[in-house]
């Protein structure tokens, strides 16, 4: 893979977990605590992001998403550069209201 072609940005990951029983809720709480944990910020309920200067940090970040995978359900991750990032839509209300894209943590902005 050619790495060249990757530079700042965030790794997202999204997922779907059953929470029908408390085994299934405890699982998925303790997957939304490892997130946060591991440097990830809430998006959404079910959306997490997190920053990555190289495209090593997000092989280690994504690796650590695998080895802390919930026994059920579904979980994806996705790379978005910086640029992508700052070019998305952040929506809130009715009526609509935009507000700017997170920026990446200032630690990182220096980098």
């Amino acid at each position: 893979m050619d790495t060249e072609k990757f530079k700042m940005g965030w790794l997202l990951v999204a997922f779907d977990l059953p929470v029908k029983s408390k085994k299934q809720r405890k699982a998925a709480t303790d997957f939304r605590q490892f997130l946060l944990d591991d440097g990830f910020q809430m998006i959404q309920f079910s959306v997490y992001a997190r920053a990555c200067v190289t495209f090593a940090r997000q092989e280690t970040h994504l690796d650590h998403v695998k080895k802390n995978l919930p026994p059920e359900g579904s979980v994806r991750a996705i790379f978005v550069t910086r640029a992508q990032w700052e070019r998305s839509f952040v929506i809130h209300g009715s009526p609509a209201e935009e507000e700017e894209a997170e920026d990446l943590p200032e630690q990182i902005q220096l980098w």
